[in-house]
């Protein structure tokens, strides 16, 4: 079996993430102390250094930030996927996501674009509403 280079590997701390994702679910990290989300998960507040985070369901909405369309990458799976859309979201909760968009040819993209959660091989994607 070969190497999966597009899915991470869940470690002791990031499992609870991966868990909720294999379910469908988007979790965001919420620190205690300034009360300000974050995202890629964390033990501690990129913001005030704060142990004091948990997890928090994120809803799902989003809003295309910036995005690349990417027309050759030959690491596997990415090859048989190409193009695809490299993207960062803003999700509605403040964090900013680096993700991909699907189900959007890209004559459709649009900063400022509407986007909701999806989920392919437990790994979350976005796509239009709808």
């Amino acid at each position: 079996m070969s190497a999966r280079f597009d899915l991470p590997e869940a470690d002791a701390f990031t499992r609870t993430y991966w868990d909720a994702a294999a379910q469908g679910r988007l979790l965001i990290r919420r620190c205690g102390a300034c009360g300000r989300p974050h995202h890629y998960p964390r033990e501690f507040c990129p913001h005030c250094w704060s142990e004091d985070v948990s997890w928090e369901p994120a809803s799902g909405r989003a809003a295309l930030y910036t995005w690349s369309v990417v027309h050759r990458n030959d690491l596997p799976p990415f090859a048989g996927r190409t193009p695809y859309v490299a993207a960062v979201v803003d999700l509605a909760e403040g964090p900013r996501m680096m993700t991909e968009v699907v189900e959007c040819g890209e004559d459709r993209l649009r900063a400022g674009m509407e986007l909701e959660v999806a989920f392919r091989e437990g790994m979350p994607v976005f796509r239009p509403p709808g």
